[in-house]
């Protein structure tokens, strides 16, 4: 499985993230521009011990990501649509993408993606849930639907 940060911004989110990437077997996608330094103080105390242990890949551009990642089955979290994460069939290399904690993803990307746009189900009270909550609530519904395959010893 794949999480993609789009242009994040608190490093707290990306260590919390990057720390559930490593104890799933995830990988970490992060799209420039970064709010932080990924050597920041903050990326490594949120991720605890785990940040250095974390598969990454920083890309330059979305449109960097996209080229280098041609077969890629995207899906992008957003609180502008209707279709629910949970009613996604997710595969084990898919990739869920997620956008700044401030904006959130651009109106072109999801207009571009609106048929792989998905969307956590909350009361209309809040703007939204927090990044690092939403990756892990759509990280863990993919990987219950691929049967928890963390590594090839399971």
């Amino acid at each position: 499985m794949n999480i993609v940060l789009f242009e994040p911004e608190i490093p707290y989110n990306t260590g919390n993230i990057g720390r559930s990437c490593v104890l799933t077997n995830t990988k970490l996608h992060l799209i420039k521009p970064l709010g932080f330094s990924i050597d920041e103080k903050e990326v490594k105390r949120a991720g605890l011990d785990y940040w250095h242990l974390v598969d990454l890949t920083v890309w330059e551009s979305f449109e960097d990501f996209v080229k280098g990642n041609p077969q890629g089955n995207f899906y992008f979290a957003t609180t502008k649509c209707k279709n629910k994460y949970s009613d996604v069939t997710y595969h084990e290399n898919d990739f869920i993408i997620f956008g700044p904690e401030s904006r959130g993803l651009p109106k072109e990307i999801l207009d571009k993606y609106a048929d792989r746009c998905i969307t956590i189900p909350m009361i209309p009270m809040g703007r939204s849930l927090n990044l690092s909550n939403s990756a892990a609530i759509i990280l863990y519904e993919a990987l219950r639907q691929t049967g928890f395959k963390f590594s090839d010893a399971e």
